[in-house]
């Protein structure tokens, strides 16, 4: 029992979830208590690598090396990492490999690992990357490293440090992952709605929805559906459709009665994360952008406004062919890679990291209208192929894509998929797209990976620069900026414009209120906030009026005061006491 205790305490891999069932939940939140700056999110081994930051700091010790999870170069890791190194008194790191196999056949381990070294003052380090990896033969891997020297950034890299990259509010308010059920028994099959009602009972057809997760989007679809129920309280639910309230009293309620969060419990019938504050960024949109959370190729597609996305997508609310363009392009996936971190060896698109922080082009419309047009031949071409040939996968295209742009010979699969999803015109079709979008930029065509990233990151400080002074370049003005200037959009010039959240009334204006502990409490300081405003509150805007409320839980109250009939929604997301 010791051998093993030493062996699970040896694993670098020691997540949040794991920690607790180990270690037991009362050592857990002493540690979280103790080390109260640190995000609940992050792994056992931070907390490690915090307190040998602070001893390396204030000199009592000279140096350190853990070996960690790779996650530690992603947002919540880093911004550990990024705490100490832009201290007063910082630390640097002087060794790194960011991502490197971990296998332990005794205890079944194979994963993806980081190891970092830091010591005291501002210094120069070396850092290698796993550049190849060959099987030896008795389950583990040879591995082949680069070495690179100079300052290591946060995110372990050496170069332009993305982690420096700000959130722009020209991107403000149009991505956010899809809906997070809590409860399986909200997906259904086609053959199981129509004995649901669908096409039978009127009105649930807006209730009943295609569903896409991540595999859905990477392989080949489920074809399910989903019941989504958000805005309609249980006992309309009884009534108008009482096929749904016993499918959904069966299969999703006894699940919902564990859950040991209040809200979830309660509004047992609504999914966990509804995302009702960002639903209103897709209404009137005939289509929207959607991306794999975690995917081995970073690719976008459009998607019907009718499907329902999973939250291991991320969704971009714009119908634009130009910014699917833009996305799609060399210089933007370069930058998701960049700035979004891995999971094992998968490339993470994190919303906050690659896409709110993200300057698209300021060009010509001669220059968007190109763009476009090769954004939406890039997802015409994609899905006629998959349409044609039901088993072809986008993995599968780009698997061989990445192959034909290698030059790495086709086997017999390849060449199939290659015929299929005619790849080289795929290939022509993105070598057009990243052409140009690097004009749109006004840059050279053959820059690397680094000088992109350079003039990536410089140009988020210009525009974060511009956003100051009031120049604020709307990616959709139409929709974040409805009452403000328009012209400062992804046209050529811009001009200052009025603030996007006027103060419409002295409870916007005044001094923010404290959160109240206690969920009554809080309905009721919701309450009287609603009660105050004459044309209504976002849930973004709310949480703004209190210290330390978090959006996510002030959505879940508004949405419980809707299914209570104590508050009712409006066009525009907006929140108004009934």
């Amino acid at each position: 029992m010791a051998e093993s205790g030493l062996r699970r305490w040896e694993s670098p891999v020691y997540g949040q979830l794991t920690m607790r069932a180990l270690l037991g939940e009362g050592y857990a939140e002493t540690l979280r208590d103790a080390y109260p700056e640190l995000p609940d999110t992050v792994d056992f081994v931070t907390f490690w690598w915090q307190r040998a930051a602070d001893l390396a700091r204030c000199a009592r010790i000279r140096r350190f090396g853990l070996i960690t999870t790779n996650s530690i170069r992603q947002t919540f890791g880093r911004r550990v990492i990024q705490k100490h190194l832009e201290a007063k008194e910082p630390l640097s790191l002087v060794f790194a490999i960011p991502d490197h196999p971990w296998v332990d056949d005794a205890v079944g381990t194979d994963v993806r690992i980081a190891m970092t070294v830091g010591a005291p003052g501002r210094l120069d380090g070396v850092l290698e990357r796993v550049v190849r990896e060959e099987p030896d033969g008795r389950g583990a891997s040879l591995v082949t490293l680069s070495r690179h020297s100079g300052r290591i950034n946060a995110d372990l890299t050496v170069g332009a440090d993305v982690t420096r990259a700000v959130p722009l509010r020209a991107n403000e308010g149009l991505s956010c992952p899809g809906v997070k059920l809590h409860g399986s028994g909200f997906i259904v099959t086609p053959s199981e709605t129509e004995a649901l009602g669908l096409g039978r009972v009127a009105g649930l057809e807006m209730h009943i929805r295609p569903y896409l997760n991540g595999r859905d989007l990477n392989q080949r679809s489920r074809n399910v559906m989903v019941i989504d129920l958000l805005g309609l309280p249980i006992e309309q639910v009884q009534d108008r459709f009482p096929e749904v309230y016993q499918w959904i009293l069966n299969r999703v309620k006894p699940e919902r009665d564990q859950n040991n969060r209040s809200s979830y419990r309660d509004n047992w019938w609504i999914f966990g994360e509804p995302r009702s504050d960002f639903r209103p960024a897709l209404r009137g949109l005939e289509r929207y952008i959607a991306t794999s959370e975690t995917s081995k190729h970073r690719f976008f597609v459009f998607v019907g406004a009718a499907v329902l996305a999973d939250n291991r997508l991320v969704l971009v609310a714009s119908k634009e062919g130009f910014v699917l363009g833009v996305l799609s392009s060399k210089l933007h996936t370069t930058w998701a890679i960049a700035s979004g971190g891995t999971l094992e060896d998968r490339p993470v698109y994190n919303k906050s990291t690659c896409f709110e922080p993200f300057p698209f082009p300021i060009c010509s419309v001669e220059a968007r209208d190109r763009i476009r047009s090769f954004g939406e031949a890039l997802d015409a071409h994609r899905k006629k192929q998959q349409l044609r040939y039901r088993e072809l996968s986008m993995t599968d295209m780009y698997n061989v894509l990445d192959k034909l742009r290698s030059g790495t010979d086709l086997n017999l699969k390849d060449k199939i998929v290659h015929e299929q999803g005619l790849i080289s015109v795929l290939k022509q079709i993105h070598d057009d797209l990243d052409a140009a979008v690097f004009d749109a930029y006004g840059w050279p065509h053959d820059l690397d990976d680094e000088e992109i990233l350079r003039r990536l990151v410089e140009l988020n400080r210009e525009r974060a620069e511009e956003e100051k002074c009031g120049i604020i370049r709307w990616l959709r003005p139409e929709y974040q900026n409805p009452n403000g200037a328009q012209a400062a959009s992804t046209t050529q010039g811009a001009l200052p414009i009025e603030p996007e959240f006027p103060e419409a009334s002295p409870a916007v204006a005044g001094a923010k209120r404290p959160w109240p502990k206690t969920l009554p409490e809080q309905a009721q300081a919701v309450r009287a906030v609603l009660a105050e405003q004459s044309t209504g509150l976002t849930a973004q805007h709310l949480a703004r009026l209190f210290l330390r409320a978090n959006t996510q839980r002030v959505t879940d109250m508004l949405n419980t005061l809707v299914s209570l009939g104590q508050a009712r929604v409006l066009e525009g997301g907006r929140y108004v006491p009934t």
